[in-house]
């Protein structure tokens, strides 16, 4: 009996501690191979300027220009679009039209150590204005307190002004080559609070030039370095090969 009732009470102390951590994210990796768990939307930019374009005007549900997108999958311009495990997702398609879509997530009563994501985008330069261009729109957002804490917005202004040492040109695109991975600590006086990640991709207003967002990793543990695609790895192996067979001469 008193056994039982000392297992009762380690399981009751379990539940009650587990009752008080933060709510999980939802399929933040992608890793169920779908967008479950998040809020999307889709639309037309209809020459909105890109200092006007509010994310949540768009979360209306509607998808098919973004897409999960399976590992090995490799960008031309951006290299791997899968950051770890086997899925990550693209906001927005790799086409024209003036379109632009969002991804958001909302995670309440926070209590875990950090949060991470990491982030990849392709912007085509039209050589339009910064408020014309193909744009950009991240943010991680502390509801609680009512501010954003980590903010990332570009556009393919024409001349580059509108993007930072993140990125690289080639030709009329600015891209990231490498993921970026951004972190929130959670400190004391931001224990238990609410938090919304809101990506949004739009191609140009005029409608003739890109913008594309990839995202993977949304979660509070920092995921492992994306491993290699078999391509790039049977080209590690050969020169490893050629190294050896050089030595041995």
């Amino acid at each position: 009996m008193l056994r039982r009732k000392l297992y009762l009470a380690v399981l009751g102390s379990l539940v009650i501690s587990t009752g008080a951590t933060a709510n999980t994210f939802v399929n933040g990796g992608f890793e169920d191979g779908n967008s479950n768990g998040w809020s999307v939307g889709q639309a037309q930019r209809s020459g909105v300027a890109t200092s006007a374009l509010d994310p949540a005007n768009y979360l209306n549900g509607q998808t098919g220009r973004s897409a999960v997108i399976t590992s090995g999958t490799v960008d031309p311009l951006a290299g791997a679009a899968v950051y770890s495990g086997n899925y990550s997702f693209r906001v927005e398609d790799t086409t024209t039209g003036g379109l632009l879509s969002v991804l958001s997530q909302t995670v309440t009563n926070y209590t875990d150590a950090n949060i991470f994501f990491a982030w990849k985008a392709v912007l085509e330069n039209g050589g339009h204005t910064a408020e014309q261009s193909a744009a950009m729109i991240i943010k991680l957002e502390d509801l609680t307190a009512g501010n954003t804490i980590i903010n990332r917005t570009y556009n393919a202004g024409a001349g580059g002004g509108s993007v930072d040492n993140r990125f690289s040109q080639q030709g009329n695109f600015f891209y990231t080559p490498q993921w970026q991975i951004e972190q929130l600590a959670i400190d004391q006086s931001l224990q238990g609070h609410d938090f919304r990640l809101t990506v949004l991709a739009t191609d140009c207003a005029p409608t003739g030039h890109e913008g594309y967002v990839y995202l993977d990793g949304f979660g509070a543990v920092i995921p492992p370095p994306a491993v290699p695609v078999p391509a790039t790895l049977a080209l590690m192996g050969a020169g490893l090969l050629g190294l050896r067979f050089s030595r041995r001469k």
